[in-house]
């Protein structure tokens, strides 16, 4: 009898692919031993004012996302991945090992703001590179599979790096923290080839720097399935930091009932993001991306406008949906960008598409704490049917209905002179001789999935 794989983990076969996941696990749980060992440094240097530090830590961690993160896409073009993602870790590795010595907020937000550039300069190149290292049949099952990562270790990371700082102390567990880090880095040093994007028979770029940084929105905002999973995920931040800002309070508050229970509601809304992404890796290949966007657009909101007068199971069910709506808005989105952007761009546009996301939340989680403020029994429900409004406005304007017959083909951009080998239409008139270009190629294919 042959073992068969799950189809979420036939990508594993592919050995390249395997030992990068395996440093991204290694990785999303050196972040988790991060933040709750930030949390627990911050009450012993602040005590009762450790949420206003945290809080300006996460806000100066989002900022930094989005500035950098367009940088880390130009960066993963055109330099050595690998190199690019093993000295992340390494530095990432030397800042926690300094934690355990800092005495003062500057230092700590110091600190913070230099692990967050290495973040934002790792995420996107990661993403980046799934499409250059597995097939066309396995990169959304490696994308699926490593946002279900994401989502499992987002639940299970904490519960371990807070056993850690129960059984030894803070400093033990930014120390672990490192190790992982250096473990991550041997992972990634160790894959067998340079992960550099083939420009063969290409002309380098004649760029600026802001014309380099603004080719990644470029795609997004000008690809109309693209920027159609660009908005939803406007609409799933909206919801998203809802959930994230006000559930404590209901919980803790209007229904009285305790941490406990508020950890179990949060839990769920990561196990229905895990399994979001188990369905999607397992069926990508039978499902439309552009159709399950709208789908998890759907299942996002829905459960604000149900959750007013929620018990805790009744919430946790409803945050269970949230979570995979949240999951099948982001994980097609990544693999609409693999299928419609040429390798050479895909760093780029993967580091427009995570500044932008970010962007969202910079703006979301302000608006979540005015509904808590404004509206503090009904701010599920407002929240919720902001959202919605919002989700059918950008519905009636992109009508995705219509993008499932969008062409097939990918954006990329290279020097060029009109000659008739290479004909297409212009965006901006006027441009003529030899130039770069930003432009759509079809290909033979009937349409988008």
């Amino acid at each position: 009898m042959t073992f068969q794989l799950s189809p979420l983990l036939q990508c594993l076969r592919n050995r390249a692919f395997a030992r990068l996941y395996a440093a991204q696990a290694i990785n999303l749980i050196g972040d988790a031993f991060t933040w709750l060992g930030l949390g627990l440094l911050a009450f012993e240097l602040a005590g009762e004012n450790s949420g206003l530090w945290l809080s300006t830590a996460l806000t100066l961690r989002v900022v930094i996302f989005v500035l950098l993160a367009p940088m880390a896409g130009v960066l993963a073009d055109r330099l050595d991945r690998k190199g690019l993602m093993v000295t992340t870790h390494l530095v990432r590795m030397v800042l926690v090992s300094l934690f355990p010595f800092v005495s003062n907020g500057w230092q700590l937000y110091w600190l913070v703001a230099l692990l967050s550039g290495c973040h934002a300069l790792f995420t996107p190149t990661y993403t980046a590179t799934l499409p250059l290292i597995t097939t066309a049949e396995e990169c959304p099952q490696a994308i699926a599979l490593s946002n279900a990562t994401y989502q499992l270790l987002s639940v299970l990371g904490p519960a371990l790096a807070g056993s850690v700082a129960a059984l030894f102390s803070t400093c033990s567990v930014f120390f672990l923290d490192a190790l992982t880090f250096l473990v991550a880095a041997v992972l990634i040093a160790g894959l067998p080839t340079a992960l550099i994007v083939s420009r063969e028979g290409s002309v380098p770029p004649r760029r600026g720097l802001l014309e380099e940084l603004s080719v990644g929105s470029q795609c997004l905002w000008w690809d109309a399935a693209m920027r159609y999973g660009l908005l939803l995920q406007l609409v799933a931040a909206i919801a998203g930091a809802e959930i994230l800002v006000n559930t404590v309070g209901y919980v803790q508050g209007t229904l009285q009932a305790g941490s406990q229970a508020y950890g179990s509601i949060m839990a769920a809304l990561g196990v229905g993001a895990t399994l979001a992404a188990v369905i999607w890796g397992s069926s990508c290949h039978r499902m439309s991306a552009v159709a399950v966007m709208g789908l998890g657009g759907i299942l996002t909101v829905l459960p604000l406008l149900a959750a007013y007068g929620a018990n805790v199971p009744s919430l946790a069910l409803l945050w269970a949906i949230a979570g995979i709506g949240k999951t099948l808005v982001n994980v097609p989105m990544q693999t609409v960008v693999a299928e419609r952007v040429a390798v050479d761009l895909q760093g780029r546009v993967y580091g427009a598409q995570f500044a932008w996301s970010h962007l969202w939340w910079v703006l979301a989680y302000p608006l979540a704490g005015w509904f808590g403020s404004q509206f503090p029994a009904q701010h599920f429900f407002y929240a919720g049917l902001s959202s919605m409004v919002l989700f059918i406005a950008f519905v009636v304007l992109t009508q995705p209905w219509h993008l499932r017959h969008l062409p097939a083909g990918f954006w990329h951009s290279h020097p060029h002179d009109h000659s008739s080998e290479h004909d297409h239409c212009h965006r901006l008139q006027g441009l003529v001789g030899e130039h770069q270009h930003l432009h759509f190629h079809c290909r033979q294919a009937t349409a988008i999935r």
